[in-house]
């Protein structure tokens, strides 16, 4: 019979790691909330959550016939909406901070060749949907608002609400963040071994089919922000067939380096 001060050792052993883990993972996300916490702070201070409003919405003004402005259908409306602005601006800031925290808690398990594998595909993919929000922001959101106020009958004034057009923004923002991740996600695939370079270099033609039709669903129906999204995604396509492989060379595991060196 087992002597009961044996398992209960047994049991103290694998439960102090595991605690342990619990208690990192408790400080890295209080470091994240602290830091998302701080830059909402510095936002609330300067340039101000109204401002942020103003800011995000400049693209819809400046195609809006003249005096026409957004208007709130809610009474707490313009209190919520610039709150909601101000936490996804601080988000955003302090993104770099969350990424290295999480990167901090997962980074001891991981093999040399993983850290390889993972530190620049988190700072990429972060680039990445800042650059894809920074497009949308400063080239489609123009074109868009132009090509819609282009159609509007002169007995119309437009007054979009603020709550309706933050909803568009965050879709569109999370639509070509996304979309600016396709690199990524060819990278990764062809990492994991689940699809070759050889196949991705043969789907190229589906996928630019694929790309056309995913901006025609969430893109307005109008030909230049369709093409703004879809053209980018093809060429990221290509450059993630590029960067594959040079992923694949630069972060093979030992044993698989090893291999092909004595085949």
């Amino acid at each position: 019979m087992a002597d009961p001060q044996d398992k209960e050792d047994e049991l103290a052993g694998t439960e102090q790691p595991f605690v342990a883990h619990l208690v990192e993972l408790r400080d890295r996300l209080i470091k994240a909330i602290i830091a998302i916490g701080v830059m909402a702070g510095v936002l609330a201070i300067w340039p101000g959550p109204a401002h942020l409003y103003d800011l995000l919405a400049q693209p819809l003004i400046a195609h809006l016939p003249k005096g026409a402005t957004l208007i709130a259908t809610s009474v707490i409306s313009p209190f919520i909406v610039p709150l909601k602005i101000l936490l996804m601006a601080a988000f955003l800031l302090a993104l770099p901070v969350v990424l290295y925290q999480a990167w901090a808690f997962v980074a001891p398990g991981l093999y040399s060749h993983e850290k390889k594998l993972v530190m620049p595909l988190v700072i990429s993919s972060t680039i990445l949907f800042f650059v894809g929000v920074a497009f949308c922001y400063f080239f489609v959101f123009g074109q868009v608002f132009s090509f819609i106020q282009s159609f509007a009958p002169k007995s119309i004034t437009a007054a979009p609400d603020i709550e309706a057009y933050l909803s568009f923004v965050l879709t569109m923002f999370l639509a070509f963040g996304a979309a600016f991740e396709v690199p990524v996600v060819v990278v990764v695939l062809a990492r994991m071994g689940l699809v070759s370079v050889e196949k991705l270099k043969e789907f190229r033609g589906y996928f630019v089919v694929l790309a056309f039709i995913i901006a025609a669903v969430i893109t307005p129906p109008d030909v230049v922000s369709q093409l703004a999204l879809a053209i980018p995604m093809c060429l990221l396509y290509e450059a993630g067939i590029w960067a594959a492989q040079v992923f694949i060379k630069h972060t093979k595991a030992p044993e698989e380096a090893g291999e092909k060196a004595s085949s």
